[in-house]
């Protein structure tokens, strides 16, 4: 099956599962596992990507991150190949590290932000790194510690979680705990990380009610949460595919235009849209904005910003193609309305 393209925007709430190829193990000793922090700091700090959550098993880690100003995908890539490139040094191995594809879930802040804090902090104990909550809140290698104050890291935000459980600071670390420690009977979850349908509607139980009712609700692999934030962000998505695909097109039918006009004026095609005063080439270019304004109605701003000129110098050069195409006969070409 083909992947389905990532879904992410500025402020989008994404719970990040990596995994080892072949549940192998991702962290060797301690030291493995600190480079691994060091370099998430790192990224996190230079991007403006906000953690909220995180925790480093043997053979994965989660990660709870808000999109700041720059994509997901940067951030991410940034962290994992650095982190590949320094774990294959060090061990002497070649080939890849993790697991396909990191797994990437936009979840809907309200209700799940702390259901998924705690679900996170508690996989060390889920997972017998831990034995007790005591052991957890001092644990090294998840961000329940730093919540509680035993551990520090600047670059993950405390703040948004605690302030959650109150204003001052002491009682909502303690209303966080007592949080964290009434989830310890309710198991890995499959809700959480599992198949869309099931994880939007909050689990095997919803999900069999409503089928009992004949009812019909929007689920997706790649968004935790309740079906008409389901239905906004996949629209949106869909919005911006259309929008990334109409800038394709329309580049392709500028290409086309800058070829017929470097043909019918006798111009160096890979001159066409380059500073030089040929006149040859000075032609071609004025006759290609006049078109992709006058003919397709690309505005003088939008061409500006694509061609690095300033706005009044598209609109003198449309003036210019327009007396050029009237003098010497040049006509648009129909079919680059159709590319």
């Amino acid at each position: 099956m083909p992947r389905h393209a990532r879904i992410d925007a500025p402020g989008a709430l994404q719970h990040i599962i990596v995994r080892g190829i072949e549940r192998r193990r991702l962290f060797r000793d301690d030291r493995d596992r600190e480079s691994l922090l060091e370099r998430l700091g790192k990224v996190l700090r230079e991007t403006g990507t906000p953690c909220l959550a995180w925790a480093l098993m043997p053979n994965h880690a989660h990660f709870l991150l808000k999109t700041g100003g720059v994509p997901l995908a940067t951030v991410m890539r940034r962290l994992l190949t650095g982190y590949a490139g320094y774990f294959n040094r060090r061990h002497g191995r070649h080939g890849a590290l993790f697991q396909n594809r990191y797994k990437s879930i936009l979840c809907q802040a309200e209700p799940y932000l702390l259901e998924l804090v705690r679900y996170i902090h508690l996989n060390p104990l889920r997972g017998g790194l831990v034995r007790e909550m005591e052991g957890l809140d001092v644990y090294p290698f998840a961000g329940h510690a730093v919540l509680l104050g035993a551990r520090q890291h600047d670059w993950q935000d405390t703040e948004t979680v605690l302030s959650q459980f109150g204003r001052r600071l002491g009682s909502s670390r303690k209303a966080y705990r007592e949080f964290v420690a009434a989830g310890r009977g309710q198991g890995r979850r499959p809700e959480l990380v599992g198949g869309g349908l099931i994880r939007s509607l909050g689990g095997w139980s919803a999900v069999r009610m409503l089928r009992s009712t004949g009812t019909r609700l929007k689920g997706d692999e790649r968004i935790l949460g309740e079906t008409p934030f389901v239905l906004e962000v996949l629209t949106a998505h869909d919005e911006n595919i259309n929008r990334r695909k109409q800038l394709k097109i329309d580049d392709a039918i500028l290409d086309a235009l800058v070829e017929r006009a470097a043909k019918v004026c006798g111009a160096e095609l890979g001159l066409v849209l380059q500073r030089t005063r040929r006149p040859s080439t000075a032609m071609a270019r004025c006759l290609f904005t006049y078109w992709a304004v006058r003919k397709l109605g690309i505005t003088a701003t939008a061409l500006a910003v694509r061609l690095g000129v300033t706005q009044p110098a598209v609109s003198i050069a449309v003036r210019r193609g327009e007396r050029i195409a009237s003098e010497r006969g040049f006509t648009f070409p129909e079919e680059c309305k159709y590319l």
